[in-house]
């Protein structure tokens, strides 16, 4: 069986320097790739550090039509998902460069979050997952074996809870049941 992955998304933008400079500055993404097309044209690859998940292909903006689409790829919604390991920090270093915030952060289900706003105006969210373990399609959590009712990454692989708990997870070391 052959592996496919998601590696690059295009993101229309007004500017590629200006591009460049708030998503290296401001979320802290390095620059992979800016390599001379010609005629103008340029392939800017940014991606976040840390090497996880894919990356975005900042494509300018040249016709009419994707001129109109820069700012608005996801209609107004929430279409781009920034998962970081430490929310705080990582929110402070982006207020700290200029970044909008469409909203305070709050605290769900599934863990930290807050809406902002890129250079060109799609909205982003900024998330801290409650439990590393517990990814995407339902995760892998456990109650632990005391049956206090807080759940944790399981190491059984055994899938539990659809969402992530709204408690940390149990300190007791010894294995979930």
């Amino acid at each position: 069986m052959t592996s496919s992955r998601l590696a690059l998304f295009a993101l229309l933008v007004a500017d590629h320097d200006d591009a460049i400079d708030f998503f290296t500055r401001a979320l802290r993404f390095r620059l992979v790739e800016d390599t001379d097309q010609g005629g103008g044209k340029r392939w800017v690859v940014v991606a976040p550090p840390g090497g996880q998940g894919g990356a975005l292909l900042l494509a300018r903006a040249v016709t009419e039509r994707q001129r109109a689409q820069v700012g608005e790829q996801f209609g107004g919604r929430v279409g781009l998902f920034l998962e970081t390991d430490d929310f705080a920090a990582q929110h402070a270093h982006m207020l700290a460069h200029g970044v909008r915030f469409a909203e305070a952060p709050r605290h769900e289900a599934y863990g930290t979050v807050a809406v902002f706003e890129d250079l060109c105006g799609n909205r982003w969210d900024l998330i801290q997952r409650r439990l590393a373990g517990l990814r995407h399609a339902g995760g892998i959590a456990a109650r632990c074996r005391h049956s206090c009712g807080v759940w944790r990454p399981a190491r059984s692989g055994y899938w539990g809870h659809p969402s992530p708990p709204s408690r940390p997870p149990c300190a007791d070391p010894t294995p979930a049941r």
